[in-house]
């Protein structure tokens, strides 16, 4: 330390000397005139701005404690505006419309955004809000507080609770078959199951699980009403979102803002449950996925967090106004095979591009 400091002194005390020099210049010459026998050409003023500006950067060099200046741009910028690029192209292809929200998990990026602030329904994506407030009411149930429902309460199967898309639900004994909460988040969020997610909406409250989304700071996510209530929704009581706010609900869940350690565990572990979804479609073999997708007539939605190595991601894409569902789910599929391959490489690689061993 000693050393460099006494190196920057003699590298001051050398720039001073060398300014002192040419101040000494002919008085002349500092007043704009050339005195006989002083050098006042425009090579001579030159050099002395040249040397001024030299050891203005030696000290510069040496107060930073590097022998030469660091890149500013390591390229993985330009790698992400490729995928961009990819992703814009996807969605201008698409014949609807479609929302993107791709946020990083791991550092500050500013998130990828494509009509991510537009309304779309949400339609069985709304679910994972539902799930979340199922999880928040069982931990304020085992906190002591009253009237909350926890993951461990028992449901008794009624006919009446039945809707239309009911895999599980349609197929037990009424008055026989008993559940629990956390079986019942297990059929909504496997086979998307609607009696499910209604008997949960009733247990933990539509208001509840609102007011936990604006307590998010969530303001257009909405969930109005109860799944296949096909009468609330021509009334316009639609359950909305928007991709922006989708992926701010699933970093808040990955990064503990609502849950605590082993409940946020838990919920992310049902969440990821393999199951006929469109995030996953493109992607390798056992890369995790926790999402909940959606669709209904023209709409498709896919919304989870891709657990790509050492760099998971938010991913939601939203899609309305499809002349053509199947093609609507490929998009979906198409953004999230492009986000995943940005983010598997940046997972593998330094700044600047090397693929490096695996820790």
């Amino acid at each position: 330390m000693r050393s460099l400091q006494r190196k920057g002194k003699e590298q001051s005390d050398w720039v001073k000397n060398a300014n002192s020099e040419f101040q000494k210049g002919p008085p002349a010459s500092r007043m704009g005139r050339c005195s006989r026998g002083t050098n006042c050409s425009p090579a001579w003023r030159f050099t002395k701005a040249t040397v001024v500006v030299a050891a203005a950067a030696v000290i510069a060099i040496s107060a930073s404690g590097q022998d030469k200046p660091t890149p500013t741009d390591s390229g993985s910028n330009l790698l992400w505006k490729k995928a961009e690029s990819r992703i814009d192209e996807i969605a201008m292809r698409f014949d609807g419309v479609m929302g993107v929200a791709i946020v990083d998990l791991t550092d500050a990026r500013p998130a990828l955004l494509r009509n991510a602030e537009h309304v779309f329904p949400a339609a069985s994506s709304i679910k994972l809000a539902i799930l979340l407030e199922l999880y928040h009411q069982d931990e304020q149930a085992r906190a002591g507080a009253k009237g909350k429902a926890t993951l461990d309460d028992l449901y008794t199967f009624d006919p009446k609770d039945l809707v239309e898309d009911s895999r599980i639900m349609g197929g037990l004994s009424a008055g026989v078959t008993r559940a629990t909460n956390r079986d019942l988040a297990q059929f909504m969020v496997a086979v998307s199951d609607n009696s499910a997610a209604n008997v949960l909406i009733d247990r933990v409250g539509k208001d509840n699980v609102n007011a936990m989304l604006r307590g998010l700071g969530l303001a257009k996510t909405m969930l109005r009403r109860k799944m296949m209530d096909i009468a609330a929704a021509q009334r316009g009581d639609e359950n909305v979102a928007t991709p922006h706010e989708m992926v701010q609900l699933l970093e808040a869940i990955y990064k503990g803002k609502v849950l605590k350690a082993d409940s946020t565990k838990e919920l992310i572990k049902q969440l990821s449950t393999l199951k006929p979804s469109y995030i996953p479609r493109e992607l390798p073999d056992g890369v995790q996925v926790a999402n909940k997708p959606g669709e209904l007539e023209g709409v498709r939605t896919d919304s989870g967090i891709v657990f790509s190595a050492n760099r998971p991601l938010a991913i939601s894409v939203m899609t309305a106004y499809a002349r053509d569902d199947r093609a609507a789910e490929r998009a979906i599929s198409d953004v999230a095979r492009e986000a995943y391959h940005y983010f598997e490489m940046r997972g593998k690689t330094s700044e600047y591009g090397r693929i490096l061993p695996a820790p």
